[in-house]
């Protein structure tokens, strides 16, 4: 078992009995990294100095002040903007690009004490679902390498699955956090809208974007997200209500829990082991207790449809703005024609 396939709980385990420090954990992220991303590629810049420098400082912290994802490492997808490193939504057009301010979950992640590791690679401006379409290089599957880990977050699956670090953040706006993960064979979701604040995410959609977690395991994904969820003040869309602690209710009783099943999600051109992993999971959902019942969305055929003309409209209002005038690359010499 490589260092990042244990769990947060058992990290911290390690840290508390003294035999690994932050800085040891940080050390073992760069040292992955250098071996494995010559072929992986999920890794955009580095922030090597300053995660260094952090790690050692938080060693410092009494163990009673820390929380359960302190001192741990993590990648955060390009697309989120980081202080003083670069973010370029894997686009020429923002290389070079050096946000003067956190994104509100980067500032959460901080809160928590957890490391920022580095920027990870994703399909430009988050639209693809391969990352082959990066400026930059082609991030592979970890699993096998001539296969592409999925996207748009397609680096940030492929980095937790291949052991870089154990947790990253993504965003998802039509599956872009949900594929790739389920390409890599790693744990990620789609926070409800507005659960986390979307300030410092460069919209890709504003109506359906959301940052999400991407873990090894679903309690390590509902430590994560508990970190960044809540209200910011940021942000308008973002939900003003309380955030649960979701790694307790994964322990919770979920008998009499209604749960709807809409039978178009499973039917047709649904591959049958895929149909039946979701059986087999309703299964085990009525045996704790929950009385599951099928229903009928007719209109979800459209749904697909729908999400193309309200993604495309809102991708070429939002990505309008990087013209190389108000944001991104202008050449030098270039002169006015008037």
């Amino acid at each position: 078992m490589t260092l990042f396939e244990r769990s947060a709980k058992e990290l911290q385990e390690s840290l508390h009995n003294g035999e690994l420090t932050i800085a040891d954990l940080t050390k073992e992220a760069f040292d992955r990294v250098e071996k494995l991303d010559g072929d992986v590629q999920a890794f955009l810049a580095l922030n090597k100095e300053q995660a260094t420098a952090k790690a050692a400082e938080l060693d410092q912290v009494p163990f009673e002040e820390r929380g359960p994802l302190f001192g741990l490492p993590i990648g955060v997808k390009d697309n989120i903007v980081t202080e003083g490193l670069e973010t370029t939504c894997a686009s020429k057009i923002l290389e070079g690009f050096m946000p003067i301010y956190d994104a509100t979950v980067v500032k959460k992640l901080r809160e928590a004490g957890m490391v920022t590791i580095g920027k990870l690679n994703m399909d430009e401006f988050a639209m693809g679902s391969s990352n082959e379409n990066s400026a930059y290089k082609t991030t592979k599957n970890p699993w096998k390498l001539e296969h592409v880990p999925g996207g748009s977050s397609g680096a940030s699956a492929a980095a937790v699955a291949a052991g870089e670090v154990p947790f990253s953040l993504g965003s998802d706006t039509g599956g872009s956090i949900r594929q790739p993960a389920a390409y890599c064979g790693v744990v990620g979701m789609k926070p409800t809208y507005g659960r986390v604040s979307r300030f410092g995410l460069v919209a890709f959609a504003s109506s359906l974007d959301q940052i999400g977690p991407i873990t090894r395991n679903v309690r390590d994904n509902a430590l994560l997200l508990e970190a960044i969820a809540g209200v910011d003040p940021n942000d308008s869309t973002s939900a003003d209500i309380p955030v649960p602690n979701y790694a307790a209710a994964l322990d919770g009783n979920i008998k009499g829990l209604k749960i709807a099943v809409p039978k178009e999600f499973i039917g047709e051109g649904v591959q049958e082991a895929a149909r039946q992993s979701v059986l087999d999971a309703l299964e085990v959902l009525k045996g704790l207790g929950a009385t599951v019942e099928e229903v009928s969305l007719p209109h979800s055929k459209y749904a697909l449809a729908a999400y193309y003309i309200l993604s495309s409209s809102e991708a070429s209002s939002n990505l309008s703005r990087f013209d190389g005038i108000r944001y991104g690359f202008r050449a030098e010499g270039v002169k006015n024609l008037m």
